[in-house]
């Protein structure tokens, strides 16, 4: 796709619209609150046909913040705000993960769509907080993964209907055993509250330029099954497992429901549509996605196009190829639909 035709963020989120967000912070900010009780929570952790396609938005907290080549395209929260909210005005998304700051400013967001006689972009959807990590990367300390965010109590407290999880297995470093032991006691709490948890365990390591993730299905399913046995009991445990090779492998080391993440953005959506079409087939247990950047910033594409395309592969097995179409019927459509109301 060329540039003329690249996704035009100004034109489907105002800057009126974005500015309000810290002036209710200041001003007014037990709005986040009060919608938070008001908005319609899921009736359950899937929908009919058992999946889940759900959007990850925890990564600038993480210090990352390069998408499709482009260092600094996760640093403008003006741009990444504008991004999750242009997938989450269409019906092709089931949840939304995120940080504190990241569900707040949806909420916020969402209390002044909703004030202008807009439909809400958070009923019904799955509201996931990100525990976190404070392992950031490329920090002397990028093992030391102590969780920075949400507490499992906190995210039942502010009506969030699940909480992630993730630890990076590194035999060689004992910063390790400190993650899991986290892990298994935020599981625990998961079971008292009721609640699901997304689990991101990722075998990792050290390279000359920083830990990477060890993509091997040995590496993978070894890793797997350490996350399967974590905490007194695994019935809320989902865990998500990046792509790899012989996934079905992967998918069959253990018996609790798997999401497929995608990684890093390359600006190339085909190859996420292959790679979780794929991936859809690889197991009963592979029960979608939750994807972060490969959706909303993925390069000169719309974010809502890109979304379409995957909630078309998780829900109705749509092909690869069928997915493209879906990605070039789907650009630009409906871009105005804020801008009309909050465009000063």
């Amino acid at each position: 796709m060329d540039n003329s035709n690249s996704f035009q963020l100004d034109r489907f989120f105002p800057r009126t619209l974005y500015d309000q967000i810290t002036r209710i912070r200041i001003t007014k900010p037990e709005v986040v609150s009060q919608r938070a009780k008001t908005r319609k929570r899921p009736t359950a952790w899937v929908k009919d046909s058992g999946n889940v396609m759900i959007l990850a938005a925890d990564h600038p907290a993480r210090a990352v913040n390069t998408a499709a080549g482009d260092p600094l395209a996760m640093g403008s929260r003006y741009g990444y705000l504008g991004r999750l909210v242009r997938v989450l005005s269409t019906p092709n998304c089931d949840g939304i993960l995120g940080t504190p700051d990241i569900l707040e400013d949806l909420l916020i967001v969402d209390h002044l769509i909703v004030d202008a006689g807009k439909p809400s972009i958070l009923d019904g959807r799955i509201m996931v907080g990100t525990m976190n990590r404070g392992g950031l990367a490329g920090a002397a300390f990028e093992m030391d993964d102590t969780f920075t965010a949400y507490t499992v109590e906190r995210a039942a407290k502010n009506g969030l209907d699940a909480v992630k999880a993730m630890f990076r297995l590194d035999d060689t470093n004992p910063d390790s055993l400190k993650t899991l032991t986290g892990c298994a006691q935020a599981i625990d709490a998961c079971v008292d509250h009721g609640i699901p948890m997304y689990l991101e365990p990722l075998p990792v390591e050290r390279s000359d330029t920083g830990y990477r993730v060890t993509k091997t299905p040995e590496a993978m399913i070894r890793t797997v099954g350490v996350a399967s046995g974590l905490g007194k009991s695994s019935l809320n445990t989902w865990i998500k497992i990046p792509y790899t090779e012989r996934y079905n492998e992967v998918a069959a080391s253990t018996s609790c429901p798997v999401l497929m993440l995608g990684g890093e953005s390359t600006g190339d959506p085909m190859r996420v549509f292959e790679e979780f079409a794929s991936g859809m087939t690889a197991g009963a247990n592979v029960r979608g996605a939750l994807v972060g950047r490969n959706v909303h910033h993925p390069g000169t594409h719309d974010p809502a196009a890109v979304a379409s395309a995957i909630y078309g592969i998780v829900h109705d097995g749509v092909t690869p190829a069928e997915a493209g179409e879906r990605l070039k019927t789907e650009h630009g459509r409906d871009l105005n639909s804020l801008a009309e109301v909050f465009q000063a």
